[in-house]
């Protein structure tokens, strides 16, 4: 009776101490439950149930280790600046994550850069032999063969990645590859083009890891594609925030950035800058004769023309249309003249062919300023320059124009009566509002536009607002040349009784001048005009240093009724940051990326992209630089609200032919 009773303590001892060894899910596959070797029925079937019990729970539970795993790998998936900023980083800080639960060597992505074109990202835990890195690529192009996509059969751009240098070299072979890979591969491309997604681990015959590693696949899909999209698309801002899209130099905020940064530290180095304003002669043939598209093919080849003849270390820019600007650092007259007769000998000689065998040739106006010698500050001594380009045209175009002793007490008596006639202008009223048409890509009607500043000159002729503007900020009237012509503005619309839209440019001044919402309502009571209908627009150009008070001051506008909209958005990053935090009503496309639609795709995406996000936030859009029907046609098929440009009609001081203009265009 005591040897069966020993036996059956015996017996339930080792099955109890076998199940408290069971901390995880892991520690089931190590419980042994065989059946015990005597004949008492009743308690071998109590270790059946109990094996029983421990299989089930092998395949339904999840590991408490897996669960925090998954906890922590989800904490890992918001989105930061920091995680764009480098998304490489970020996804091989997510590998290594994945490693402190389950064994991974690697991870792969696949990106769709176009139809024939693909990007696969390789990231290695820790450094990888090249044969192992070359068993990786065939194991990925292997697993793209067998899918129903056909993605392998396009061109693939490879790239590996290493998350730790620390540990020893990863070596695999093939066949170990094939095994142990598993893989997530769409056919219709998700966010950010990314169409695939894997990983090499060990784990692939463990169900519950594997249902595990599944879930984190199909949610990093989704994860690392929207990482990558936003790390493009802040790359692609930041690409065409300092830079011409058509000839990829930089464009005219980059410029006088860099300008200002050279400046200053020229003065404190004690060395001398040069700058060349270039102007090509009689451009506007070539666009009459050939059409625009050959224009923007002579330009993007003269651009190339440009950075080849001046060294590296000089900023190169496209000022605007035709005209370039050349900075180079510690250079002085001597230096700058040299290199501005070698630039027209490269221009006279230069050409482009046109498929009729015509060549396509140009010459170019140069004038040269040397900072300190002719100018104390960036905006004069751009004056000083630009002013002897257009001396260079009226002496015969084809030349370069170097300053002298004479030149430099002219042309600052010229920029000195400049001065004193748009004082005048603004102490006589002598300013005067133009509008230019904006019109509905869906009717045609023209539905608003946009008020533009001139001065008339004693001969009649009106001069440009850029010509003065910069004059009035410098000579702290600009709030003053805003009201007269908001004033003589709001009266023309009164006096035809106009009932659509008017945008007006607001200066960054406004901001900070205290009465400018009581001035601006006073004239609009004046005048009779509903706030409701007047938009003021606020440029990226012009930013605010501080969006506090530019948010207090958008408040005191909105509240009054004004609307308010967003000029050149996208030329730079501030017009997002605006976006985040100002009720905007209008997003202004800036020009350039509108005139290039027709000739440059990347053109076309940056638009699509701005109509898409402004639809999204409910918002209406304005292309400008509408030149051609054919952009017309590409700006409607975008889904823009409104079209402004010259095709659409050029800025005129009679509103009333504008509106005659738009019911004929109505009536046909």
């Amino acid at each position: 009776m005591r040897s069966l009773t020993r036996r059956v303590d015996e017996s339930i001892r080792q099955l109890t101490d076998g199940v408290s060894t069971v901390e995880s899910i892991a520690d089931l596959k190590k419980l042994d439950l065989e059946r015990s070797k005597f004949d008492f029925e009743e308690l071998g079937r109590i270790y059946d149930e109990v094996a029983t019990l421990a299989t089930k729970l092998r395949d339904v539970a999840v590991d408490k280790e897996l669960l925090e795993f998954e906890i922590r790998l989800l904490e890992k998936f918001v989105i930061t600046s920091e995680v764009v900023r480098d998304w490489r980083e970020y996804v091989s800080d997510l590998l290594m994550e994945i490693n402190k639960v389950i064994d991974a060597h690697t991870m792969f992505s696949i990106f769709k850069v176009d139809d024939e074109l693909f990007d696969l990202e390789i990231f290695w835990l820790r450094p990888a032999t090249q044969e192992t890195q070359e068993n990786m690529e065939k194991a990925v192009i292997r697993r793209l063969k067998q899918s129903d996509s056909q993605l392998y059969a396009a061109g693939l751009n490879v790239r590996h990645n290493v998350a730790s240098s620390v540990g020893p070299e990863i070596v695999l072979d093939q066949d170990s590859i094939e095994l142990q890979c598993k893989s997530l591969l769409v056919d219709t491309p998700k966010i950010g083009g990314i169409v695939g997604i894997g990983v090499q681990s060990e784990i692939i015959r463990d169900q519950t890891k594997l249902l595990v590693l599944e879930s984190v696949l199909s949610t990093l899909l989704n994860v690392v594609g929207s990482v990558r999209a936003i790390y493009k698309y802040t790359n692609d801002l930041e690409y065409y925030a300092t830079r011409d899209p058509l000839t990829n130099l930089y464009n005219q905020r980059m410029f006088w950035e860099l300008l200002e940064y050279e400046l200053d530290r020229c003065a404190r180095h004690d060395y001398k800058v040069a700058v060349l304003m270039i102007d090509l002669d009689n451009f506007k043939s070539i666009n009459d004769g050939y059409g625009h598209s050959w224009g923007d093919k002579l330009l993007e080849t003269f651009a190339e023309c440009l950075l080849d003849t001046f060294p590296q270390g000089a900023v190169v820019a496209r000022y605007g249309g035709d005209e370039f600007v050349v900075l180079l650092s510690e250079a002085d007259l001597e230096e700058a003249e040299s290199a501005g007769r070698r630039l027209l000998e490269r221009i006279r000689c230069f050409s482009v062919t046109h498929t009729s065998g015509a060549e396509l040739k140009v010459t170019a106006s140069i004038g040269i300023g040397i900072y300190p010698d002719h100018a104390e500050n960036k905006k004069d001594l751009f004056m000083f320059v630009d002013n002897l380009m257009y001396r260079a045209k009226q002496d015969g175009k084809d030349r370069l124009c170097v300053p002298d002793e004479h030149d430099l007490v002219n042309i600052f008596k010229d920029m000195s009566e400049k001065t004193l006639l748009v004082k005048h202008a603004i102490e006589h009223r002598k300013l005067i509002p133009v509008f230019q048409p904006i019109q509905r890509t869906d009717n045609g009607r023209v539905t608003a536009v946009e008020v533009l500043s001139r001065i008339e000159l004693p001969d009649d002729s009106l001069m440009k607002a850029a010509e003065f503007i910069e004059i009035a900020e410098s000579m702290d009237k600009i709030h003053a040349l805003d009201y007269i012509v908001m004033d003589k503005a709001f009266a023309a619309a009164r006096a035809i009784n106009y009932q659509g839209m008017l945008f007006i440019n607001m200066s960054p001044r406004a901001v900070v001048v205290s009465d400018f919402i009581h001035q601006v309502k006073r004239l609009t009571q004046l005048h009779q005009i509903n706030t409701q209908s007047v938009v003021f627009e606020i440029t990226e150009r012009d930013t605010v240093k501080s969006i506090s008070v530019l948010e207090q001051f958008v408040a005191n506008l909105k509240e009054e009724g004004f609307k308010l909209a967003i000029d050149d958005f996208g030329s730079g990053f501030s017009s997002f940051h605006y976006l985040k935090h100002l009720p905007i009503d209008y997003v202004k496309i800036e020009g350039e990326f509108i005139a290039n639609m027709a000739s440059d795709k990347r053109d076309m995406a940056f638009v699509n992209s701005i109509a898409k996000l402004s639809k999204e936030l409910n918002l209406e859009t304005i292309a400008e630089f509408v030149e051609s029907q054919e952009v017309l046609d590409l700006v409607e098929a975008a889904n823009i609200t409104y079209a402004q440009g010259y095709y659409v009609g050029r800025p005129t001081p009679d509103l009333a032919s504008i509106l005659v203009h738009s019911a004929e265009i109505e009536e046909v």
